[in-house]
């Protein structure tokens, strides 16, 4: 990663209209992923097999929702409020990919592991191809979430070393698998202005390289596990575009739950600690 800024890094005043419109996209995938991905997470609270496992996923969790405010955070530069970024947002505007919106099957950890693998394994790349970007606010930010994913790579690492240490656990987790991949390659897939994030330096590496340089990580890492890492030319993907906002059904209950309390709350009235007698 590179400690000195480009010397065509481009401030937020300096954007032209084609340009915000290029680098909000990149921000919002970037943060929607985040977001939904630790929401899902946090499912597991209490339910995690240990309680260390507890607490790293808990502790994942909130790295997750921290690095989706690092991005939300330059929207709001940007000129957006919390509330439309998040809270009163039309779900069908999210661009979150596939797999971070797929509920976990009840009571399967492998899963969890697995697609915090595939995931994380991703975040590593898609971070890396953004420390060198052209746009200044973004590149100073990097670093940080960087640093964090590392942990969330070797916890799944070890995860997945003890369930498939026999022959019933690789039988778990290749169904895992099997399950995971088709909604893993959405994360890979482009959105509207994807040409242009590349062309104005927002991102340094196409999805196509990004996707092949995953697909070669995470393929041995997995086959070195007794895995049978699916064809991805082969698979049948799932319904729906992610990058261009239509999602599964799973999304739209998550998303419900999520803002249910936002919109229960009147926000235009103080909270009260108790009732006062007039």
């Amino acid at each position: 990663m590179s400690e000195t800024p480009r010397s065509d890094a481009i401030d937020r005043r300096e954007l032209s209209a084609e340009q915000q419109a290029a680098v909000e996209e990149l921000l919002f995938r970037l943060a929607d992923d985040e977001f939904v991905h630790a929401e899902r997470l946090t499912e597991w609270q209490i339910y995690a097999p240990t309680l260390e496992s507890d607490l790293a996923i808990a502790n994942i969790a909130q790295d997750e929702f921290g690095h989706a405010r690092l991005w939300y955070d330059l929207l709001k530069q940007l000129g957006y409020t919390e509330p439309e970024c998040l809270w009163e947002r039309d779900p069908t505007e999210w661009t979150h990919s596939l797999l971070v919106e797929r509920p976990f099957d009840a009571g399967d950890w492998g899963d969890a592991v697995l697609r915090g693998y595939l995931y994380d394994a991703a975040e590593r790349i898609r971070l890396e191809a953004v420390a060198d970007t052209s746009y200044a606010p973004l590149a100073d930010r990097v670093g940080k979430a960087l640093e964090e994913e590392a942990y969330h790579r070797e916890h799944a690492t070890n995860w997945l070393e003890r369930l498939t240490a026999d022959d019933d656990g690789r039988a778990r987790m290749q169904d895992a698998l099997d399950e995971l991949f088709p909604a893993a390659l959405s994360l890979f897939d482009p959105g509207p202005r994807e040409d242009d994030i590349v062309a104005f330096g927002f991102r340094t590496e196409s999805l196509a390289a990004m996707r092949t340089e995953w697909l070669e990580t995470i393929g041995p890492a997995l086959e070195a596990l007794g895995l049978d890492v699916p064809d991805p030319d082969q698979v049948a993907r799932p319904n729906g575009r992610g990058r261009y906002g239509t999602h599964t059904d799973a999304w739209h209950d998550l998303y419900d739950e999520f803002t249910a309390t936002y919109r229960e709350v009147d926000f235009e009235t103080p909270a009260q600690l108790r009732a006062t007698e007039e």
